[in-house]
């Protein structure tokens, strides 16, 4: 199961919205298509979000009938405008469109422009690939033999392109024969954790229990959880952490109850520009995301919604995070920006 793959002409990818019901692929073959599918979180997590907008843009690219390098850097502009007004919270989108556009630097015409586009965005994905299989083997270092791991919404190769992430250090930890088990919160409101996180495990034979986002405390503080491992769109340059609302609470249970609460994300996620997790762009959704399941409404219809799509883990809840590089710990603020140094 590949979540993207690109096709010479089109990007295939597998629909989300439909998962676990129907294994259902999409084709999309333009940066509209692209950006929709995004938005529609048909394509969700913040590598792979990247990547569908790096091939977006080479898709786009291929699209623009003129002669004109002037008219040409314009258009495919004004293209990388759309997709990075997707989603706001995930800086590898923003990453990603930025290292697409420096690409268009090295091409001595249009033609040989659309052709660079296309390597850099496959470029882009195979890095992702090899940070994703390097923050798996980094992250089952900190999973010890016997453990029940919590994890929050999903952080697997559906959310990355690749091995995955928090995921990723989970499925390479059961490779390691270490008698693994997982608990999986629901994650609502989209039941990121329900639908995407257990079938996921399940297709690997990883034993997971399913529980709601409100039962993390009692299993917590029943010892029955020996660390709390999670992704992340988007890191602060002093550790603060972003990621699917609800997260936040895991990390406060996990400091009251003494066990290390990881983030596992590659550098792409790191956001030096921002100083602190107080400035990072919190999604907010639709308010049918709270009030209907599936299309069936369970609250009052009229009622008042708040439904932000993240929450912020300040860096001191932070046990490590794990990058390709390693794992780093505090103090963050000189250990993240020696990191993009190297």
């Amino acid at each position: 199961m590949e979540a993207i793959t690109w096709l010479d002409d089109r990007i295939e990818i597998i629909d989300q919205t439909r998962l676990p019901w129907e294994e259902v692929y999409l084709q999309l073959s333009t940066y509209e298509e692209a950006a929709q599918a995004i938005k529609e979180m048909r394509v969700r997590g913040a590598p792979l979000i990247g990547l569908v907008a790096a091939y977006g843009i080479a898709l786009g690219a291929q699209s623009i009938k003129t002669k004109s390098k002037e008219h040409f850097l314009a258009e495919l502009r004004r293209m990388a405008e759309v997709l990075a007004s997707t989603r706001p919270t995930a800086v590898n989108l923003f990453q990603a469109i930025k290292r697409m556009i420096a690409a268009t630097q090295t091409g001595e015409d249009i033609t040989g422009t659309k052709a660079t586009l296309i390597a850099e965005a496959k470029a882009i994905h195979d890095d992702e690939r090899q940070a994703t299989r390097l923050i798996s083997q980094f992250g089952a270092e900190l999973i010890g033999n016997g453990f029940t791991i919590l994890t929050h919404c999903n952080a697997g190769p559906l959310a990355t392109g690749g091995d995955g992430t928090a995921l990723g250090a989970i499925m390479a930890a059961k490779e390691q024969n270490k008698g693994i088990n997982i608990i999986a919160t629901e994650t609502r409101p989209l039941f990121q954790g329900a639908r995407l996180t257990v079938w996921e495990l399940m297709r690997k034979d990883i034993p997971v229990t399913l529980i709601t986002d409100s039962m993390a405390g009692h299993f917590i503080s029943k010892g029955d959880v020996n660390c709390v491992m999670v992704g992340a769109d988007r890191i602060a340059a002093n550790g603060d952490v972003a990621n699917k609302i609800g997260t936040y609470t895991l990390a406060v249970l996990a400091r009251e109850n003494g066990i290390p609460f990881y983030v596992a994300a590659p550098i792409t996620t790191i956001d030096l520009s921002l100083s602190s997790g107080d400035r990072i762009p919190i999604e907010y959704r639709s308010p049918e995301e709270v009030t209907h399941v599936q299309g069936v409404p369970v609250a009052p219809q009229g009622v008042q919604v708040a439904n932000p799509a993240f929450d912020v883990t300040p860096h001191r809840y932070v046990s490590a995070i794990i990058t390709e590089k390693g794992a780093i710990k505090e103090p963050y603020q000189m250990t993240l920006s020696k990191l993009l140094d190297e």
